[in-house]
């Protein structure tokens, strides 16, 4: 399976979120709100450039505090219409990731960042305790999609 393409996942996205004029702290707040994508300026700003230089959004007008509220453009509509298969395929992993959030993702990704941060510090011990956890817990998962089916 390929691995996704995240920027291109948050490129189409954010367009798609620009057929209503919004600034860039407005993008972060409603990919968050939507599909729980917490994203910084440092991620949101160069891909608005990057859509902007491509001519596929347009600064629509300056909002308060003189923050750059960004639309989609004519060829911007266009391109969403292109790729409305995509678009549609994007808005379904990003539903579905903000599911595997919500079911405790969140808590399983910070276990698995502390893990990484420790990994070469553990005992042998530790090390055959997680292969079993993670085998048993790789069995329990597919149980449990097995007996929904």
């Amino acid at each position: 399976m390929e691995r996704p393409n995240f920027r291109g996942y948050m490129k189409i996205l954010i367009l798609d979120l620009l057929k209503e004029p919004k600034h860039g702290y407005g993008i972060m707040t409603e990919l968050e709100e939507r599909y729980g994508i917490k994203l910084s300026a440092g991620t949101v700003y160069p891909i608005l450039a990057s859509l902007r230089k491509d001519g596929l959004i347009e600064v629509a007008e300056t909002g308060d505090r003189e923050k750059k509220n960004y639309v989609v453009t004519e060829k911007g509509l266009r391109y969403l219409e292109e790729h409305e298969e995509e678009l549609e395929e994007v808005k379904k992993r990003m539903h579905a990731y903000r599911t595997f959030l919500e079911l405790g993702g969140d808590e399983l990704k910070e276990a698995f960042r502390e893990l990484f941060r420790s990994i070469e510090d553990l005992t042998d011990e530790q090390r055959e305790e997680l292969r079993g956890t993670f085998r048993e817990f790789a069995r329990r998962i597919r149980r449990i999609l097995l007996e929904g089916e």
